[in-house]
């Protein structure tokens, strides 16, 4: 049988003071009252899965072990390793900020998830200065490392070699507001901007890498940069797996194609319109729009042929997309690599497919805010990025291992965290054990067990 104190040292400091009463509408004659303080709580339950979830990954781990350690061993309090834990739980937890780091320091669900007992001597987690102070000692040469920690973790994260892999590339803005380095007026956005890559395997979802880079449209080289590093990685691990990209029209320059197939590499890409392709493809073009005038209806079609632009160094199958409709004609154009596939294939159940890596940046962008690049090194950015697409790698693997098979399989970050990890739980130590009481009326709570026994085998 297990006694439990009702106030330990940790929750002292709560107490030190009367705690302000707040008053409500009587229900059935009776006082409502509520209160900060008492026993101590948690409104971030959910960090309990997901630091069980982050060690399954071993991402931040991986991270840290980047990071080379001068400090004196005597003298460090937070490891690299329990810090980047930290600020990736928090990012996952909606504290996207290190400023959060000062408000969560003495939380005992942030303090348990990363491994420090709430009751220890030396309890508290890393503080806001302590974190922007790691934030701006990574180096480059830490950065290239952990970005290959990246592609590392996603390889190591199957069971087998699959038989391909879909590099689902686009660069997304990210607004800035300061002097950051890398900065430019991107004319589009009408914004001073920084515009990462962002790189997901387009049939998982699972996260790749990313690099942050200028507010422009990618050049050539840039892109070639990123692939060269994410194919080497693959390649040495996987000798049979097909590479594919599947891209928009930035990425569809002449280099790039030239190395792809070069480098055996498949493609999918986007393709600019333009007059020549425009009086290639315009019998269907002409088909599409009659057939339309005919039946009233809306008319997709579907053709293929061989283009050659001026700065290509050969030629390329391109594939034609009408769609007729009220609105009027819709003609988009793709470039594959791919000579014998099916053109409505190609279109409709690879380059559509594309879509989804938007729903990933969403979840990595709006959900995890990683778009706060408010360093004004280069280098404190990408650390951030990583640790915002660390939080991505901890929810994608609660998504598809923990949820998968409930409603939340398919959700957002932000819905899950808003109903299933915003949980209050209660602590309650003693000598042997630190439990957690969450609410018995927790309406998602065979789900989050379900969880639990998914990522965290009982362990006794």
């Amino acid at each position: 049988m297990f006694y439990f104190s009702q106030l330990n040292k940790r929750t002292a400091y709560t107490m030190q003071n009367t705690p302000e009463l707040l008053n409500f509408t009587r229900a059935q004659g009776k006082k409502v009252e509520a209160r900060f303080g008492a026993a101590p709580m948690s409104s971030d339950g959910g960090a309990l899965v997901l630091g069980e979830v982050a060690r399954r990954t071993g991402i931040t781990d991986k991270l840290a072990a980047c990071i080379k350690d001068v400090r004196t061993a005597g003298m460090v309090d937070h490891s690299y390793a329990t810090m980047i834990l930290q600020r990736t739980l928090q990012i996952c937890m909606g504290y996207e900020d290190a400023d959060d780091c000062d408000h969560l320091r003495h939380d005992p669900v942030f303090q348990t998830a990363v491994g420090r007992a709430p009751e220890a001597a030396k309890c508290a987690l890393s503080s806001q200065p302590t974190m922007t102070r790691l934030e701006n000692y990574v180096d480059a040469k830490a950065l290239i490392r952990m970005g290959y920690a990246f592609v590392d973790n996603y390889i190591d994260s199957f069971a087998a070699e699959p038989p391909m892999v879909l590099l689902d590339m686009d660069p997304t803005a990210v607004t800035v507001y300061g002097d950051q380095q890398l900065r430019l007026f991107n004319g589009f956005e009408d914004e001073y901007c920084l515009m990462p890559f962002h790189v997901y395997d387009g049939l998982t979802g699972k996260f790749i890498t990313t690099v942050i880079r200028p507010g422009k449209t990618p050049t050539a080289q840039e892109i070639k940069s990123v692939l060269k590093r994410i194919v080497r990685r693959i390649r040495s691990r996987w000798k049979k797996t097909q590479i594919v990209l599947r891209a928009d029209s930035h990425h569809t320059k002449p280099e790039v194609m030239d190395w792809l197939e070069a480098n055996k590499v498949g493609y999918v890409t986007g393709l600019g319109p333009n007059c020549r392709l425009d009086e290639m493809f315009a019998a269907t073009i002409a088909e599409a729009r009659l057939r339309r005038d005919r039946t009233g209806k809306e008319v997709r079609m579907y053709a293929a042929g061989w283009y050659k632009a001026d700065s290509w160094s050969r030629h390329r199958r391109v594939i034609c997309r009408v769609l007729a409709g009220s609105m009027g004609l819709d003609t988009r154009y793709i470039v594959t690599s791919y000579e014998e596939t099916g053109a409505k294939f190609l279109y409709d159940g690879v380059y559509s497919d594309r879509g989804n890596a938007e729903l990933m940046i969403k979840d990595h962008k709006t959900d995890l805010g990683s778009d706060r690049c408010s360093c004004t090194k280069a280098t404190a950015n990408q650390f951030r990025l990583f640790l915002h697409s660390a939080a991505y790698v901890v929810m994608h693997e609660l998504r598809s291992r923990g949820l998968a098979g409930t409603e939340f399989a398919r959700a957002r970050f932000s819905t899950i965290r808003l109903r299933l990890l915003k949980v209050a739980a209660r602590l309650e130590t003693a000598k042997r054990v630190i439990r957690f009481t969450m609410p018995a009326v927790f309406p998602l709570k065979d789900i989050f067990t379900k969880a639990v026994a998914a990522i965290s085998p009982l362990r006794v």
